[in-house]
């Protein structure tokens, strides 16, 4: 049976190895942990010298006072074996999530600050809401939007923070379209551009339901170069028309993406969900590149699929 000793070298040996390979990336948020002992199912990340910590939920049965005594002294060690104030370590419960999750408030306010990615700032906050304003998992497929973007333009369905977008703009986008239900979201996309220079007209924000996006733009005469697709797993939000399923629904959504599209036109589909299949009739279009898009430092986690679609 593994003790709380196992954990702090593990960690330990983790933040001495990712610290490196980051300076190498040029980033400063990336896993460090990730339930690499069994019996600490937790999840450590680091963002520019404040932790992400995520409780994984097991399953297992114990007393409420020894679960809360257990993950005390967790955050306390994670915080002492990187030399963090455990005011700077946010702590979270990550249940499996349903329904419109990562909108959700944590009920604390938390503080904004700045992470960089290859020269990009973005806003995050880790205490205010499930997720912290950026995907890591995702790093290296922005790198390669920003790399196809220059003169291009560029469509980002269910954006988010807008992550993409800044990626997409700095790598010379000729103009985008950021799309998302949620008008703080969109909001916070619209800062991530203004911090990076980048919050011009020609960076559009749209506040909809993508599939209503889908009926209302699908005719229009000017098409997109560039498309990131990357639904959440599910949601029943009350901005929605309908329930979205992602194992259910990604056919009409990757080939209503595919319709917006430019003749040559790329478009990348992720989705997190770990069970998921992709249609059969959509295989021969695309190329799976999860190997590729998933980062370094996510190891051997399926955390995401990825697939690259070109329209013919």
């Amino acid at each position: 049976m593994a003790n709380l000793q196992d954990y702090k070298n593990r960690l330990a040996k983790n933040a001495k190895h990712w610290a490196k390979w980051a300076r190498r990336q040029n980033t400063q948020a990336y896993r460090l942990y990730d339930r690499d002992v069994p019996e600490f199912p937790v999840i450590v990340d680091w963002y520019n010298g404040r932790i992400h910590l995520q409780e994984v939920r097991t399953g297992w049965v114990e007393t409420e006072e020894d679960h809360e005594a257990w993950l005390a002294d967790i955050w306390y060690a994670t915080g002492e074996v990187l030399g963090i104030p455990e005011d700077l370590v946010a702590l979270k419960i990550r249940n499996r999530q349903r329904g419109d999750a990562q909108y959700e408030k944590t009920g604390h306010d938390g503080e904004e600050f700045i992470v960089e990615e290859d020269g990009i700032k973005f806003i995050v906050n880790l205490d205010a809401y499930l997720d912290t304003g950026l995907f890591l998992d995702h790093r290296n497929t922005r790198r390669t939007v920003r790399a196809e973007a220059a003169g291009k333009r560029f469509l980002n369905l269910f954006c988010y923070t807008g992550a993409f977008t800044v990626h997409a703009a700095a790598g010379g986008a000729r103009s985008s379209v950021s799309v998302d239900m949620s008008n703080t979201y969109l909001e916070w996309a619209r800062r991530n551009l203004e911090i990076n220079g980048l919050d011009t007209p020609q960076h559009e924000r749209i506040r909809a339901d993508v599939f209503q996006f889908f009926a209302q733009t699908g005719h229009q005469l000017e098409k997109f170069d560039l498309i990131v697709l990357d639904p959440p797993s599910f949601s029943n939000s009350k901005k929605m028309a309908g329930i979205l399923d992602v194992q259910r629904d990604h056919r009409f959504l990757v080939e209503s993406a595919l319709e917006l599209l430019n003749p040559g036109g790329v478009l990348y589909f992720s989705t997190n969900y770990r069970r998921f299949k992709l249609d059969e009739m959509l295989e021969p279009l695309c190329a799976d590149i999860s190997a590729q898009s998933v980062p370094e430092d996510f190891r051997n986690k399926r955390i995401h699929q990825c697939y690259r679609f070109v329209k013919d």
